[in-house]
């Protein structure tokens, strides 16, 4: 999945960026109080967005 498809689809579910690390941007879910680091690659693993997603309690892209 590429970075972009996957940070558009964080902002839909209501996560925002929270900081900007060396190599990771975190985001964060206000409303459940939680938080995941981003890998800044072009393309994110299949495996890695789900659990970016699970760890915000967002539902998955593509459910």
């Amino acid at each position: 999945m590429k970075r972009r498809k996957l940070i558009k689809h964080l902002r839909e579910n209501g996560c925002e960026l929270l900081r900007e690390g060396g190599s990771h941007s975190i985001f964060v879910n206000r409303k459940t109080r939680k938080s995941t680091a981003v890998p800044r690659h072009n393309e994110i693993n299949e495996f890695l967005s789900k659990k970016i997603c699970r760890d915000l309690e967002v539902p998955a892209p593509g459910e």
